[in-house]
């Protein structure tokens, strides 16, 4: 189940083992809705490799501005609390399910 971050949780949530998915999101964004299912059922099958964070940029505004988060949805993903890589927009779980796999 993923882990909902605030300006002051986001730290120690990236402290895993795994791959942290980091999903940049807000409640009025369309595409975030659509990503949003995709992500949880990717996450369910994955959760032996990887952990997702979710950080809606209106309650976390600090964290989204850290990370110069301009567009919604992103994926930052993190390994050993390191940037790796970065997505922008809704994706089908295919190509999500790729993203991952490379980066693990």
């Amino acid at each position: 189940m993923a882990k909902i971050a605030t300006n002051n949780t986001f730290e120690e949530l990236l402290q895993d083992s795994r791959l942290v998915i980091v999903d940049f999101w807000a409640t009025w964004c369309g595409p975030c809705r659509m990503l949003s299912p995709i992500l949880d059922q990717v996450e369910e099958e994955m959760a032996d490799k990887i952990s997702v964070v979710k950080v809606n940029v209106d309650d976390a505004d600090e964290v989204a501005a850290r990370f110069r988060i301009m567009s919604i949805p992103t994926l930052l993903f993190f390994k050993n609390g390191q940037i790796v890589d970065k997505t922008v927009g809704a994706m089908p779980k295919n190509v999500l399910v790729e993203k991952i796999n490379s980066n693990l």
